[in-house]
C-alpha cells in the first residue's frame, strides 16, 4: 500500500495515431510539476507516462503510412519520448502497451475476472467512433455525429465478451460519495464528480471488453480469437508499471496511485470503468482522479482530424522550454477549458517573465556586481525575506488543489515585492551615502531571490537552476532544495560567495 512518504502520479498514456501536441504537453507538464514539488517536499515519487499502441485507429494509421503497426508505434512512441525530454519532463517510467510485461499484466488481470464469472459472452450492436475507440448512445451523439470528431460513427455488430459493470453501480456510487467508505476515491473538479454520479444513477450497461474483428491488440487468455478492447488494455498500464502480476512486493509498495491526471473526455473510463475493474479484481482504487479541460483554438477542441494542432516544438522555439511550461500552466485554471491565443502568450511572457522575473534577476546581480565587488554582501536583516516567505505560504494549499495558475501568481507576487523593495530602497542612490546599508539591502534581495527560486523550481527547473548558479552555488541543487523545504526560514547565502552573472533569462519578445 502506498504511504504518505510516497507519491504515485500518472498521465494518461497517449494514443500514437499522431505525434504530440500541446494538449498532451499540458497534462504532462502538470504531472511533472507535481512530481517535482513532491520530491522537493521529501517524498519518494513514481511519475508514469507512456503510449497506448493498440486498437483499430493505430492499425489504420499504420496502413495510411504504409507501415506495419509495430514499427509505426515504435516511431511515434519515440517522438513522444523526445518531446518529453525537450520539455524537461522528469518521468520515472515510460510505458508502452506493446511491451511483453504489459501483455502479461492484461492477460493475468482479465483471467482473474473471467475466473470470478464477471466476464460473459454476448452479441452486441452499437455506434462506434474509431477515433475515440468507444461506442456512443444516440443521446451522446450531436446531430448523429461524434461530439469530438464530428464524424459519423460506424455501426458495429459482433459477438464479444462483456464485463459486468452494472454489478458495481451501487458500490461505485458509495465509494465516490462517502468519504468514510473503505474504497473511497475523489474525482475533481467538483462538477466532473457530479457528472459521473449523474451518469451512474442512470442506466448502466455492461461494457464490451473484447473485439472479434481486430487483430492489432492483446488476445484474451481464454479465447485467442478475440483481442482486448483497447480501453481496458490501456487502463491496465497503471498496474503494469508497478509490476503486476510479477512483483507483488512492488505492487504492494506503490499501489494504489495517488493521482491520475487526464483530460475530461476520458474521465468516464478512469472514474467509472477503471475503479469497477479494480473492485472486481479485489485491488485498491486510485486515491484521486483529476480531469482538466481542453485547449481550444477559436473555440474548437484541438485535434488532428480538425487540423488545428499546435506542437510543443513550436512554442519551445518561440519561448524556450521554461517559457512554454510557464505559459501553458498560467493560461487559465487547471480543470477549465481555455482558448489558445498566440497574442496572449506573448503578452504573458513579456509581462511576467521578461519584465518581472527576468528583470529582477538581472538588476539584482548587476547591482551586487557593481556595488559589492560581485560577492554576496554582509547584513543581518531578514525583513524582506520574511515577507516574501509569507507571500509564498499559500503555494502549499494551491499545489494540493492543483491550482497551478494561482501558484504561479503567488510566486510572481513574491517577485513583485522584491522589485518594489528595490525601487523603494533605490540602492543606486543609497550607495552614495552608505555602502554598508546598500550591501544590507542587496543581501536581503539576494536571499529573497534564492527563496523564490526554490518555489519556482517545479515549474521552471532550468530557470531555477540558473538563478541558483548565478547566486554562486555549485553544490547539489536537489539536496539543497529538500533542505530548504524542511525549514524555509533557515535559507542563507555564504558571506563573500562570488556570484556568476549569466545571460538574460527571458529576452523580451
Amino acid at each position: 500500500m502506498s504511504t504518505p512518504d510516497r507519491f504515485f502520479i500518472s498521465t494518461p498514456i497517449y494514443y500514437v495515431n499522431d505525434v504530440p501536441h500541446i494538449g498532451h504537453a499540458y497534462t504532462t507538464i502538470a504531472a511533472d510539476v507535481l512530481a517535482r514539488w513532491n520530491r522537493l517536499n521529501g517524498r519518494e515519487v513514481f511519475f508514469l507516462t507512456g503510449t497506448d499502441e493498440h486498437g483499430a485507429k493505430i492499425d489504420q494509421a499504420a496502413a495510411a503510412h504504409n507501415r506495419d503497426p509495430q514499427s509505426y508505434c515504435d516511431e511515434v512512441a519515440g517522438q513522444f519520448q523526445a518531446a518529453w525530454k525537450s520539455l524537461n519532463i522528469s518521468n520515472d517510467a515510460f510505458i508502452r502497451t506493446t511491451s511483453p510485461a504489459h501483455l502479461r499484466c492484461v492477460q493475468a488481470f482479465l483471467r482473474v475476472l473471467w475466473d470470478k464469472g464477471l466476464i460473459f459472452k454476448a452479441s452486441y450492436s452499437g455506434k462506434y467512433c474509431v477515433q475515440c475507440e468507444r461506442f456512443y448512445t444516440d443521446d451522446e451523439l450531436v446531430n448523429g455525429l461524434c461530439p469530438d470528431h464530428h464524424t459519423p460513427p460506424e455501426v458495429q455488430q459482433e459477438d464479444n465478451y462483456f464485463f459486468r459493470l452494472s454489478a458495481f453501480k451501487d458500490q461505485l456510487i458509495a465509494a465516490i460519495e462517502d468519504p468514510d467508505h473503505p474504497q473511497h476515491f475523489e474525482i475533481y473538479p467538483r462538477e466532473r464528480r457530479n457528472e459521473m454520479l449523474g451518469k451512474l444513477r442512470g442506466d448502466i450497461n455492461d461494457v464490451s471488453i473484447s473485439r472479434a474483428t481486430l487483430t492489432w491488440g492483446i488476445p484474451l487468455p481464454w479465447d485467442r480469437s478475440q483481442t482486448t478492447y483497447v480501453w481496458v488494455d490501456a487502463l491496465l498500464n497503471y498496474l503494469t508499471a508497478v509490476g503486476y502480476p510479477d512483483d507483488k512486493a512492488r505492487v504492494d509498495a506503490w499501489w494504489p496511485a495517488d493521482l491520475h491526471l487526464m483530460a475530461k473526455d476520458i474521465l468516464w473510463f478512469h472514474a467509472i470503468i477503471w475503479p469497477a475493474l479494480l473492485m472486481a479484481a479485489g485491488l485498491p482504487l486510485p486515491k484521486k482522479i483529476f480531469a482538466h479541460g481542453f485547449f481550444t483554438l477559436g473555440g474548437q477542441k484541438m485535434s488532428k482530424s480538425l487540423g488545428n494542432v499546435v506542437r510543443p516544438a513550436e512554442l519551445i522555439g518561440e519561448y524556450g522550454v521554461d517559457g512554454t511550461r510557464y505559459l501553458l500552466l498560467s493560461a487559465f485554471p487547471f480543470g477549465a477549458d481555455g482558448d489558445f491565443s498566440p497574442e496572449n502568450l506573448k503578452v504573458g511572457f513579456n509581462a511576467a517573465l521578461a519584465n518581472d522575473l527576468g528583470n529582477l534577476v538581472a538588476r539584482s546581480l548587476n547591482m551586487i556586481e557593481k556595488y559589492c565587488e560581485g560577492k554576496i554582501p554582509a547584513g543581518d536583516k531578514r525583513e524582506l525575506l520574511d515577507q516574501v516567505l509569507k507571500d509564498l505560504e499559500p503555494m502549499e494549499t494551491q499545489m494540493d488543489h492543483l491550482q497551478f495558475h494561482l501558484a504561479l501568481t503567488t510566486i510572481l507576487a513574491g517577485v513583485d515585492r522584491v522589485n518594489r523593495y528595490i525601487e523603494t530602497k533605490a540602492p543606486w542612490k543609497l550607495v552614495k551615502t552608505s555602502l554598508p546599508e546598500t550591501a544590507e539591502v542587496l543581501r536581503e534581495v539576494a536571499l529573497s531571490l534564492k527563496a523564490i527560486m526554490f518555489y519556482l523550481r517545479p515549474f521552471m527547473p532550468d530557470t531555477a537552476r540558473s538563478i541558483y548558479e548565478q547566486l554562486g552555488h555549485s553544490d547539489d541543487f536537489y539536496t539543497h532544495g529538500k533542505e530548504f523545504f524542511l525549514n524555509p526560514q533557515a535559507v542563507d547565502l555564504p558571506l563573500g560567495q562570488a556570484i556568476h552573472k549569466g545571460p538574460v533569462l527571458f529576452p523580451r519578445k
